[in-house]
């Protein structure tokens, strides 16, 4: 086909559909999340933009946008997140949308053998974390640290996988002065625990030791919904555990994405919401499930799993603080310097 033709064809394309220009495309990594669900089906589009989804464990997305910037957008570790975006030459930026959230009192896994009773007698203990950027491990250490009391350089920390020997970190780290840890590359985290050879450790999901209700491995918080609903009224502060990261150069050609992008997700994550409240259908399989949500809203407010930069202020100023404490951030920023300018302001009709 000479230039001639093609350039007609096109221009008669574009008359012809009124504006059929041509979107642009993206690839987008993420986890299977109801809350993306209308956006990645194609119910809800993001104007001007052609998603191509790639759905995928979110340890192969995190490890591989991290490490290779595989795809233009991607579900990625807060904390990893941060570690990159913070450096001074960051290729990455965020978008205030959060896919996972969970608070973490339940995360703490202790040897009932080692006189531990409160998180006061974690000072001077060994304790193991699956990764130092792990963020689940972030909150938890800067709960210990500022609320607790247990200074972190007060602690032998080790590194290992948790039901897995061999896990390693996937960004650099910039570790406070006297802090000590160590890798480990031939135990698992659950096995240490339960030997007795580490006295607690921080795992955002329960060990295969606890599982299988080794006798000698129980939560520091057994009641840890308690612990978790009171530092949440006292705080405000409802954890943040993954974000969506998209490369700069993308924005650098094509700013209006970032704001087309937060609209998708967000109206997604509204519909997804919307779901828990229809009485008339039980679309999960779960008994009072609408009964249970609505409870929820006394303590949470209408909007339970919260987008934006302002709405959720108090968690990432304080997690941005955490991260940079522990030698994870490269320097101390705002919230609103890891995302887009223009994601702050509202449209009213």
């Amino acid at each position: 086909m000479d230039r001639s033709h093609a350039t007609g064809k096109q221009s008669a394309a574009k008359l012809a559909g009124g504006n059929m220009t041509r979107k642009l495309e993206l690839t987008i990594a993420a986890s299977d999340y109801d809350h993306f669900r209308d956006f990645r089906s194609g119910a809800i589009q993001a104007e001007g933009i052609d998603p191509i989804w790639l759905t995928m464990d979110f340890h192969e997305i995190f490890a591989r946008f991290a490490a290779r910037r595989d795809w233009d957008v991607s579900e990625m570790s807060f904390a990893k997140f941060v570690a990159l975006a913070t450096a001074d030459d960051s290729d990455i930026i965020g978008l205030p949308v959060f896919p996972s959230r969970m608070f973490r009192f339940s995360s703490f896994y202790i040897n009932r053998h080692k006189g531990i009773r409160t998180a006061a007698d974690l000072r001077g203990k060994r304790i193991g974390v699956p990764e130092w950027a792990q963020t689940a491990a972030v909150y938890t250490r800067g709960w210990l640290e500022h609320v607790a009391g247990v200074p972190l350089t007060s602690i032998e920390w080790v590194q290992a996988g948790s039901n897995d020997a061999g896990r390693a970190e996937k960004v650099e780290l910039d570790l406070p002065k006297g802090l000590n840890l160590t890798r480990v590359t031939d135990k698992t985290l659950g096995d240490m625990v339960a030997s007795g050879e580490l006295d607690c450790v921080m795992i955002a999901r329960e060990p295969n030791v606890f599982r299988r209700k080794h006798p000698d491995v129980v939560r520091l918080f057994p009641d840890y919904r308690a612990a978790e609903e009171q530092s949440f009224d006292e705080t405000g502060v409802y954890p943040i555990m993954h974000t969506i990261a998209m490369r700069k150069s993308v924005l650098e050609k094509h700013p209006w994405v970032a704001r087309n992008l937060f609209i998708a997700f967000e109206e997604a994550k509204n519909r997804s919401l919307e779901r828990f409240d229809d009485e008339a259908v039980s679309r999960f399989p779960v008994p009072w499930l609408v009964d249970y949500v609505r409870s929820l809203r006394g303590r949470f407010g209408d909007d339970l799993h919260p987008y934006g930069i302002e709405a959720n202020y108090p968690t990432l100023k304080m997690f941005l603080q955490y991260s940079y404490e522990q030698g994870i951030a490269k320097k101390l920023v705002e919230p609103e310097a890891i995302f887009p300018e223009g994601l702050s302001f509202s449209v009213k009709v």
